[in-house]
């Protein structure tokens, strides 16, 4: 990848986490470790990876997002907010009255987004279904899937993957945020899942993992999905609970938290740094 490419795909995440928690701030609290988290690869997919037009959210041959983990919706949310599918002052209504913003991402309310979620492990199935369904209507787009790590404790979900291996749905691309941590603690400490890699091989996927905060490496990851070779992908991204503001990276239950005017113009100020040097 070039540099300049790389830059502007690094620039694109840190604008995600500041509209993330711009969003979360205007409410006081929310999901911010694993909102976070996923701010990378939200770059590059809708950096230049999907196919997707905000002037037509409901395109049937776009490429679609499923975000299992709903309540990392701050972070798709304030995605879709610089993408211009709605107006970015409306990110400081998340979770408000009358919002088109709730806690968990809703298709009915928000342009852009794909499938309701939030009720975890229920995405994978969704996000197969919407695979097969594209199939078998001959339309030339791609399902991405964005799965918790903690939510793949749920048999549902492998359930889910048996069935796209099954189908051969290699239009399907789940993206696990291996960020190690979940609502009651560490992964390895509520529910061990050994070894994600030889898990989903076992399945039938064609399985990588890669480091979840370089955008180079997830941009390569991704271009060998475009192929469709008869299975389904996984890509197993090793992330950081909080990755990008170091506060709340090393709070070690950072599911959720408040977020006070003086953390939110603290942390702000760190990523307006950040961005200003990348785009310097």
């Amino acid at each position: 990848m070039e540099e300049t490419r790389k830059r502007e795909l690094q620039a694109f995440a840190v604008k995600i986490r500041m509209a993330a928690l711009d969003a979360i701030h205007s409410r006081g609290s929310g999901h911010v470790g694993g909102a976070l988290s996923i701010a990378d690869v939200l770059a590059v997919l809708y950096g230049g990876e999907m196919k997707i037009d905000p002037q037509d959210p409901r395109k049937p041959d776009r490429d679609k997002l499923v975000c299992s983990k709903g309540h990392a919706g701050p972070a798709v949310y304030g995605t879709l907010a610089l993408k211009g599918f709605f107006p970015y002052d409306e990110l400081r209504t998340l979770n408000r009255p009358g919002t088109r913003l709730p806690s968990h991402c809703d298709r009915n309310k928000t342009p852009g987004v794909d499938m309701t979620t939030g009720s975890l492990g229920q995405g994978t199935s969704l996000a197969c279904g919407m695979a097969l369904g594209d199939k078998l209507r001959g339309l030339d787009s791609r399902v991405f899937l964005i799965v918790g790590d903690g939510e793949s404790d749920e048999g549902q979900c492998w359930e889910a993957f048996a069935f796209a291996a099954a189908k051969k749905l290699d239009n399907l691309v789940v993206l696990l945020d291996w960020n190690k941590r979940q609502l009651d603690g560490w992964t390895d400490d509520v529910y061990p899942m050994g070894d994600y890699m030889a898990k989903f091989q076992a399945f039938g996927f064609d399985a990588v993992k890669v480091d979840g905060g370089d955008v180079a490496a997830l941009s390569g990851a991704l271009e060998r999905t475009r192929k469709g070779e008869g299975k389904p992908f996984a890509i197993i991204m090793d992330t950081e609970k909080g990755h990008g503001v170091q506060e709340v990276a090393e709070t070690v239950m950072n599911h959720s938290l408040p977020v006070s005017d003086e953390q939110f113009e603290k942390w702000t100020a760190q990523l307006r740094s950040e961005l200003a040097a990348l785009e310097g």
